[in-house]
């Protein structure tokens, strides 16, 4: 009965935060029926070739996480659910299915597999078709599957990879390696039967599988370097060092492997980047960058010269799912909220009738909020009842699994005790796990610009791909265009980041 009472009293009080427009019908009539309106404009569909492709990948981001990103972003501006991400404003929506050929559950290999190369493959795999095992080298060969980065550079394309993560991760990487383990980021995370095999670790096939990739920002330096090279901005940390047994540099590698009269350039950090002067770069190296979207912006809008379209924008969302697997919602919704700022401004800097942009996730994640929170209800805040098993509070956000679960004298923590607003508190979880797990249920995709509305609908994950070359006129698919329709100027491919032709 009393939690009954504390409910009824918190819709009570949430009446106050309805604001005045919203209690006239009028309002939300109006609203609707300018909602009619832009739908039926989108019956004249865009059936333009698309000269630029830009896929924004949220690494985790479900659309539970989509939902809490919007409603923080509001909060952060004074407003709140009402509010829209810039994912939101993208006219064409559809359901990806996100399982891998192996897992109902899938990892951000398999997935990575299906969203750059157009095939789905087994859990923990990387470009490679589901013929390929875990961790045995010895069913790779024949099996290689290649990427929508490759099409483009067949094409003639400039392509690029910018991400918050290591670039041999599993999220980049299917762009452009094919691995049985997505974790053989150098040699030196190989066992001897896979290098006997013949095996190439993932950061020699970064240089060597696509060497004329034009721009890649990323981290992960220490898998380029030879084993025990101290690092150069963390020269005292033995877990920085370099990992490579074959004794390589391969950020001398990547240099050398450039055409002759064409100028690569290799940087560590953001002022390093800043300093360059991109009118005369035609390829930009970037280990551990740490530049955000303006800075990239200023720099990167002018890179290759000559009147090519070719920019470098900002930052991708690489963090919401380190974020949400530590169970620290907090910083995986802010980086959610950061990808989505990002998304703008690629959407102000580009025209809908020549840019395909699509915003996606891997996977999801086991994260939750609800508790029948009143409107304005603070995103990091506690629900307005108390559990009416054990009377103890609980915070909206919750995990279905992870590092969040506590027992405190035999029972559930009192989060009221604790700082639950803290960047590195820990949500509750219902089982306890060192590392909270993905979510099996799909994830949304959002598409704007020529051929958006082939993304529609419940696809298959592996479908992305295939719809975007098609609408680019680049792989295999390209019956339906003609040389007229075919762009001449160059295509920037950013997978997994905020890579943006400007035009």
């Amino acid at each position: 009965m009393k939690a009954l009472f504390v409910l009824l009293l918190a819709h009570l009080c949430s009446a106050s935060l309805v604001p005045e427009r919203e209690k006239d019908p009028e309002y939300w009539r109006r609203q609707a029926q300018e909602t009619l309106r832009n739908a039926l404009r989108l019956q004249r569909l865009n059936q333009n070739v698309a000269k630029n492709l830009i896929l924004f990948l949220g690494d985790g981001m479900g659309v539970s996480t989509v939902t809490a990103a919007r409603i923080l972003k509001g909060q952060l501006h004074g407003q709140g659910e009402e509010s829209l991400l810039e994912m939101d404003k993208f006219p064409f929506v559809a359901l990806a299915k996100t399982y891998n050929t192996n897992a109902q559950v899938p990892d951000s290999a398999g997935t990575a597999t299906a969203y750059l190369c157009g095939v789905k493959a087994n859990e923990g795999t990387l470009g490679v078709s589901a013929g390929v095992t875990r961790d045995r080298c010895n069913t790779t060969k024949g099996q290689e599957v290649t990427s929508i980065l490759r099409w483009a550079k067949e094409a003639g394309k400039a392509v690029g990879i910018v991400t918050t993560t290591r670039v041999t991760h599993a999220t980049p990487s299917a762009a452009y390696a094919h691995s049985a383990n997505r974790d053989w980021y150098s040699d030196g995370e190989m066992p001897p039967d896979a290098l006997e095999g013949g095996c190439k670790d993932i950061a020699r096939q970064l240089v060597e599988n696509i060497p004329e990739i034009e721009v890649i920002l990323g981290g992960g330096r220490k898998y380029m370097f030879p084993k025990n090279v101290s690092d150069v901005e963390y020269p005292h940390e033995e877990k920085q060092r370099g990992t490579r047994l074959d004794g390589r540099n391969l950020v001398q590698a990547w240099r050398e492997a450039k055409p002759r009269g064409k100028v690569a350039e290799y940087v560590w950090h953001r002022r390093g980047l800043l300093a360059l002067n991109l009118t005369r770069v035609d390829f930009l190296l970037g280990d551990k960058w740490d530049g955000g979207a303006q800075k990239g912006k200023k720099g990167g809008s002018r890179l290759g010269g000559g009147g090519q379209c070719r920019a470098v924008l900002g930052s991708t969302g690489g963090r919401i799912d380190h974020g949400h697997h530590e169970g620290k919602a907090k910083q995986a919704l802010h980086e959610a909220v950061e990808l989505d700022r990002a998304i703008g401004l690629a959407t102000r800097l580009t025209s809908t009738q020549d840019t395909l942009s699509v915003v996606t996730a891997d996977h999801s994640h086991v994260f939750t909020f609800g508790g029948y929170t009143p409107r304005g209800n603070p995103i990091f805040g506690l629900a307005p009842m108390q559990s009416d098993v054990d009377r103890k509070p609980f915070t909206s956000i919750l995990y279905g699994n992870g590092p969040g679960y506590k027992i405190v004298a035999g029972e559930r923590e009192n989060v009221s005790a604790v700082d639950f607003a803290h960047a590195d508190y820990q949500a509750q979880s219902a089982v306890p796990l060192r590392q909270e797990t993905h979510g099996g249920e799909d994830v949304a995709v959002f598409a704007r610009g020529p051929m958006a509305h082939l993304l529609h609908g419940v696809h298959e994950q592996n479908y992305i791909p295939h719809a975007m070359a098609y609408a680019a006129c680049i792989g295999s698919n390209r019956g339906h265009c003609n040389a007229a329709a075919r762009p001449a100027t160059p295509l920037l491919l950013p997978f997994l980041g905020l890579l943006l032709l400007l035009c």
